[in-house]
């Protein structure tokens, strides 16, 4: 009887966002490492800018026992560690931005090569992707033009986005 009742408790609830469902396994992990604000991993594009999140990925976030502030610890490759040298104080101001308060004192860049390690591979899953680009170019405007009988305008976009991945998933099997 009385599984019952959580049951029905837990389905009165109603819909639910899908980010409060995994908040709190995310926090707990993020924590680990020094995150007290998990913001910083989940929207760190939005934090120090397009061009920087392509080339860095933030790992670790220390606090010294007697010192001021604390150490956010960047990975980069190493070809690119030289301009995120020069953007230090930016990225620095823009995390402390997120925090609402001098959190970071300091900010390191840990460097590894291009391929082995797999916060190393960002820079490479970039460059993948502009190679794909032709073939689905191909791919969008031959399902453009398979929808272009259609006169509702958000139908038409909604078709051809759909044959587009219909045809994407053919070319994979």
């Amino acid at each position: 009887m009385q599984k019952t009742t959580t049951l029905s408790k837990n389905r009165n609830t109603g819909f639910r966002r899908a980010s409060t469902l995994v908040e709190k396994k995310l926090r707990a992990v993020g924590e680990s490492r020094g995150f007290a604000i998990t913001r910083l991993l989940t929207h760190w594009s939005e934090i120090v800018g397009l061009q920087v999140s392509k080339i860095c990925v933030p790992v670790k976030i220390s606090y010294a026992q007697k010192g001021f502030g604390a150490t956010l610890l960047l990975l980069t490759t190493g070809s690119h560690a030289q301009m995120l040298e020069m953007q230090l104080p930016k990225i620095q101001e823009n995390v402390n931005a997120c925090y609402g308060y001098n959190a970071i004192a300091r900010v390191r860049i840990t460097q590894t090569a291009p391929t082995g390690f797999s916060h190393g591979e960002v820079q490479i899953k970039s460059v993948a992707r502009s190679k794909n680009l032709i073939s689905n170019t191909k791919i969008a405007t031959k399902a453009a033009l398979i929808s272009e009988e259609i006169k509702d305008e958000g139908l038409r976009i909604a078709l051809t986005t759909f044959g587009e991945n219909i045809l994407k998933s053919e070319k994979r099997l």
